[in-house]
């Protein structure tokens, strides 16, 4: 399955949210990440960030698509992040 990852973590715990992200996804701007991820990892996935999670001051938001195939992505500016789906 192919899912975008979005999140706002408080200043401390954002570096940490950060590293949990890159084992599993490719960033792509500030606290955006995205890939390809089997059902295994997305479990990992949401299961170490619901532990960083501060409910009253973090969020989470995981957008899931079956494949890539029916999805269009468009670039304005800056790409931040260098993207590789071959994995």
């Amino acid at each position: 399955m192919f899912i975008i990852l979005v999140y706002d973590f408080g200043q401390k715990r954002v570096g940490k949210a950060l590293k949990i992200c890159r084992k599993y996804l490719h960033w792509v701007q500030n606290s955006v990440f995205e890939g390809r991820i089997s059902q295994a990892n997305l479990v990992k996935i949401k299961g170490e960030l619901t532990s960083l999670v501060k409910p009253e001051e973090d969020s989470v938001i995981i957008y899931t698509f079956r494949s890539k195939k029916y999805s269009n992505r468009e670039i304005i500016g800056l790409e931040k992040g260098e993207v590789n789906f071959m994995i």
